[in-house]
Protein backbone atom coordinates (compact mmCIF):
# COMPACT_ATOMS: atom_id res chain seq x y z
CA UNK A 1 0.00 0.00 0.00
CA UNK A 2 1.75 3.66 -1.28
CA UNK A 3 1.73 5.92 1.41
CA UNK A 4 1.33 9.70 1.45
CA UNK A 5 2.79 12.04 3.05
CA UNK A 6 2.01 16.05 3.33
CA UNK A 7 3.68 18.30 5.07
CA UNK A 8 4.47 22.18 4.89
CA UNK A 9 1.21 23.92 5.90
CA UNK A 10 0.79 26.22 8.20
CA UNK A 11 0.07 29.87 9.37
CA UNK A 12 0.79 32.99 7.43
CA UNK A 13 0.03 36.23 6.40
CA UNK A 14 -1.98 37.41 3.10
CA UNK A 15 0.48 37.90 0.06
CA UNK A 16 2.59 35.18 1.77
CA UNK A 17 4.26 32.10 0.85
CA UNK A 18 4.56 28.30 1.71
CA UNK A 19 6.09 25.47 0.05
CA UNK A 20 3.74 21.71 0.62
CA UNK A 21 5.84 18.50 0.01
CA UNK A 22 4.37 15.07 -0.48
CA UNK A 23 6.70 12.26 -0.36
CA UNK A 24 4.97 8.71 -1.73
CA UNK A 25 6.48 5.68 -0.50
CA UNK A 26 5.83 1.95 -0.97
CA UNK A 27 6.76 -1.08 -2.67
CA UNK A 28 3.83 -0.52 -4.54
CA UNK A 29 4.50 2.82 -5.67
CA UNK A 30 4.73 3.07 -9.06
CA UNK A 31 3.03 6.18 -10.22
CA UNK A 32 3.91 9.28 -12.97
CA UNK A 33 1.23 11.91 -11.88
CA UNK A 34 0.27 13.41 -8.35
CA UNK A 35 -2.22 15.96 -7.68
CA UNK A 36 -2.82 18.73 -4.91
CA UNK A 37 -6.36 18.93 -3.70
CA UNK A 38 -7.86 20.99 -0.97
CA UNK A 39 -10.51 21.00 1.31
CA UNK A 40 -11.93 24.32 3.50
CA UNK A 41 -14.50 23.93 6.31
CA UNK A 42 -18.43 22.83 4.96
CA UNK A 43 -17.05 22.75 1.31
CA UNK A 44 -16.04 19.80 -0.62
CA UNK A 45 -12.76 18.18 -1.79
CA UNK A 46 -11.36 20.57 -4.65
CA UNK A 47 -8.56 20.14 -7.41
CA UNK A 48 -5.75 22.38 -7.16
CA UNK A 49 -3.13 21.41 -9.38
CA UNK A 50 -1.82 18.12 -10.73
CA UNK A 51 1.51 16.82 -12.45
CA UNK A 52 2.25 14.26 -14.85
CA UNK A 53 5.94 14.17 -15.10
CA UNK A 54 6.55 10.92 -17.39
CA UNK A 55 5.00 13.06 -20.20
CA UNK A 56 5.86 16.58 -18.59
CA UNK A 57 2.14 17.87 -18.18
CA UNK A 58 1.32 20.52 -15.51
CA UNK A 59 -2.41 21.40 -14.80
CA UNK A 60 -4.07 24.23 -12.31
CA UNK A 61 -7.29 25.51 -10.74
CA UNK A 62 -8.21 28.80 -12.32
CA UNK A 63 -8.38 30.14 -9.11
CA UNK A 64 -4.57 29.43 -8.31
CA UNK A 65 -2.66 29.85 -12.05
CA UNK A 66 -0.12 32.00 -11.65
CA UNK A 67 0.05 31.86 -8.39
CA UNK A 68 0.68 28.26 -7.44
CA UNK A 69 3.33 26.37 -9.04
CA UNK A 70 3.11 21.96 -8.94
CA UNK A 71 6.65 19.96 -9.46
CA UNK A 72 8.43 16.63 -8.63
CA UNK A 73 11.53 15.72 -7.64
CA UNK A 74 11.76 11.47 -8.43
CA UNK A 75 14.48 10.73 -6.61
CA UNK A 76 12.76 11.55 -3.35
CA UNK A 77 9.41 10.14 -4.89
CA UNK A 78 8.21 13.85 -3.71
CA UNK A 79 6.06 16.25 -4.96
CA UNK A 80 5.82 20.05 -4.03
CA UNK A 81 3.30 22.70 -4.51
CA UNK A 82 4.92 26.23 -4.15
CA UNK A 83 1.76 28.38 -2.96
CA UNK A 84 3.04 32.36 -3.64
CA UNK A 85 0.72 35.45 -3.41
CA UNK A 86 -1.40 33.85 -0.74
CA UNK A 87 -4.91 34.75 0.01
CA UNK A 88 -7.70 34.16 2.97
CA UNK A 89 -9.42 31.60 0.48
CA UNK A 90 -6.58 29.54 -0.07
CA UNK A 91 -7.40 28.70 3.62
CA UNK A 92 -7.48 24.76 3.70
CA UNK A 93 -6.64 21.43 4.46
CA UNK A 94 -4.37 20.75 1.37
CA UNK A 95 -3.45 16.81 -0.03
CA UNK A 96 -2.16 14.83 -2.18
CA UNK A 97 -3.68 11.94 -4.07
CA UNK A 98 -2.84 9.37 -7.13
CA UNK A 99 -5.23 9.01 -9.60
CA UNK A 100 -6.28 5.38 -10.17
CA UNK A 101 -7.29 6.34 -13.76
CA UNK A 102 -5.33 4.25 -16.62
CA UNK A 103 -1.98 5.54 -18.23
CA UNK A 104 -1.46 7.74 -14.57
CA UNK A 105 -3.94 10.51 -16.15
CA UNK A 106 -4.46 13.53 -14.13
CA UNK A 107 -7.94 14.14 -12.99
CA UNK A 108 -9.65 17.06 -11.49
CA UNK A 109 -12.25 14.52 -9.81
CA UNK A 110 -11.69 13.88 -6.29
CA UNK A 111 -13.26 10.65 -7.08
CA UNK A 112 -10.60 9.39 -9.61
CA UNK A 113 -7.97 8.69 -6.72
CA UNK A 114 -7.97 5.91 -4.54
CA UNK A 115 -4.97 7.21 -2.25
CA UNK A 116 -4.82 10.27 -0.20
CA UNK A 117 -2.31 11.75 2.61
CA UNK A 118 -3.46 13.13 5.75
CA UNK A 119 -3.24 16.43 4.81
CA UNK A 120 -1.77 19.75 5.37
CA UNK A 121 -3.25 22.45 7.13
CA UNK A 122 -2.80 26.06 5.64
CA UNK A 123 -4.42 29.13 7.10
CA UNK A 124 -3.93 32.43 5.37
CA UNK A 125 -5.00 35.68 7.36
CA UNK A 126 -6.20 39.08 6.10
Amino acid sequence: QVQLVESGGGLVQAGGALRLSCAASGRAFSSSAMAWFRQAPGKEREFVAGINWNIGMTYYADSVKGRFTISNENAKNTVYLQMNSLEPDDTAVYYCGIPTLPYHTVSRSRYDYGSWGQGTQVTVSS
